[in-house]
């Protein structure tokens, strides 16, 4: 009796965008770290505390600066640079101090994070001690190469090019060979126009904050190739097909 050897199953989308992919970038808040464990609003409040404290504001108007900085600069930080009204190091060290206890360690994340075949970076807005304090926080600290970080961008933030071309000249990045994971679309654009893959990660069930839901007009666009609300479980998928067409027979002619 033959027993024939179980059909590998490939998903051909996944293997025709991330088969030939060897860096893996990933922004930092609201992507390695679920929306809903407070991180980011605990931010939020501190860059709200830090208008309030530099201009006197109430706290309705300082939100509303708060706002207006960020649609027409594209961060707090580069509005507040661009009118020279504060130091950037000042506004990174108060922005971010928070409390991180609640983070758990992500061991499911961790496992898919660190069986990515190739180099593994942060790109974040944030600060690279942000950065690197929370990874910690998650238990990822091991599985990331780098953080790249506002400052290390020259205070450009993204979505503009210049902030990526920065990245890529840092690293010695090839786009057309990398991965883009990022909670907001806007943020894809750029990217995806150098040829990067590039993957929205939305919280579950459509939950989302302010951020988020000012961007959300874009998440339908050509600019992004996958939608997930579960990058664990995406990766996994990525993996288990890249693993599994290594073992294909198809693999070996």
């Amino acid at each position: 009796m033959t027993i024939n050897a179980p059909q590998q199953s490939f998903e051909p989308d996944l293997l025709a965008k991330f088969g030939h992919v060897s860096i893996w970038v990933f922004d930092l808040d609201n992507t390695l770290y679920p929306a809903d464990c407070g991180l980011w609003p605990k931010i939020n409040t501190r860059v709200t505390l830090f208008l309030m404290g530099l201009s006197g504001l109430d706290g309705h108007s300082a939100q509303a600066l708060q706002h207006y900085y960020y649609q027409r600069h594209g961060t707090t930080l580069r509005g507040l640079v661009d009118e020279g009204a504060a130091e950037p190091a000042d506004f990174l060290a108060f922005a971010h101090d928070i409390d991180r206890s609640g983070l758990r360690p992500d061991a499911r994340l961790a496992l898919q994070l660190a069986r990515l075949p190739g180099r593994r970076l942060i790109f974040t807005n944030g600060s690279r001690d942000h950065a690197l304090r929370t990874i910690a926080g998650l238990g990822l600290a091991e599985v990331f190469e780098d953080a790249f970080d506002i400052v290390a961008s020259g205070l450009t933030p993204k979505p503009t090019p210049q902030a990526y071309q920065a990245f890529y000249d840092r690293y010695g990045v090839d786009p057309a060979c990398a991965a883009m994971f990022e909670d907001l679309a806007k943020n894809l654009t750029a990217p995806k126009a150098r040829g990067m893959t590039t993957t929205l990660v939305v919280p579950p069930q459509g939950a989302c904050d302010e951020r988020q839901a000012a961007d959300a007009e874009g998440s339908g666009g050509a600019h992004i190739d996958f939608v997930t609300d579960d990058l664990a479980g995406f990766l996994e998928r990525i993996n288990d097909q890249l693993a599994a067409r290594e073992t294909s027979p198809l693999a070996a002619e």
